[in-house]
């Protein structure tokens, strides 16, 4: 029987390695038998992390840790990649922050403090892996996380910021899908709903969200844990060699009200 997810051998670089959604989508790469690089800024977080992933997957993992708005830095935790491993085959650029307030209360170093992380980090994330991993090799899987606020707007929770970095994101996944297809590099984006994290479990389970899940989303709750991971192995592997410059949404069918 053929597996059509089996990404062993492969080493994948997952952003904001160090909690929550990156976490989760690391270990869904693993188990299907990839090498996993877990980079974030907090050194112990992401040690505790590919420790916990080599020993229940029986993969390599390495913990890098990087800040991904400095260029410099992003450059050397990839070189430290190539000169351990020789090869990066999947990114997921999962690092990311929001600032909620009005608009007319944003400050400007919220504004562009947004826009540096999530929209710079990624794109400095991607061009690095690109220029000295996917090019040379022809082959590579870029998956953006985005949001569904990168599609549309919202009332529940001001983040202007926010909605204008991650718009950035889908836009500059559909940028590097036409540039880098000669190259045989796959750039996608998933666009999440609202999931369940630590962080986010005491919010989503208030009566004002529970409400809001009725109201907006067609499928009336939020996002499990594992209900991203598919999307990623998905976009991962080979066997989606044939989709490149897509926005997936994993909402519960929010964006298609």
């Amino acid at each position: 029987m053929k597996n059509y997810f089996d990404l062993t051998g492969q080493v994948a670089i997952v952003t904001g390695c160090s909690t929550g959604l990156g976490v989760q989508m690391a270990k869904a790469l693993a188990n299907q038998g990839a090498t996993i690089v877990a980079l974030a800024r907090r050194k112990e977080k992401i040690e505790e992390v590919a420790k916990e992933i080599a020993d229940t997957y029986k993969v390599p993992a390495l913990a890098v840790q990087c800040d991904i708005t400095d260029t410099d830095k992003v450059n050397a935790a990839v070189d430290e990649v190539m000169a351990k491993f020789g090869r990066i085959d999947i990114v997921i650029n999962n690092a990311g922050t929001g600032a909620v307030a009005p608009a007319e209360d944003i400050t400007d170093e919220q504004f562009y403090g947004e826009l540096n992380v999530d929209l710079g980090g990624t794109f400095k994330v991607a061009r690095a892996v690109a220029k000295k991993a996917m090019i040379p090799a022809k082959y590579g899987r870029i998956i953006n996380i985005a949001s569904m606020y990168g599609l549309v707007g919202n009332k529940v929770a001001p983040a202007s910021p926010y909605h204008a970095a991650k718009g950035g994101v889908v836009n500059l996944t559909r940028g590097l899908a036409a540039e880098w297809g000669k190259y045989n590099i796959n750039v996608n984006a998933i666009c999440p709903g609202y999931f369940y994290t630590p962080l986010t479990k005491e919010t989503l389970d208030s009566e004002f969200f529970q409400q809001n899940a009725q109201t907006m989303i067609p499928l009336s709750r939020y996002g499990n844990e594992g209900e991203l991971d598919t999307a990623a192995i998905f976009l991962a592997s080979p066997a989606s060699s044939y989709v490149t410059g897509v926005m997936l949404p994993v909402d519960g069918g929010y964006t298609s009200m």
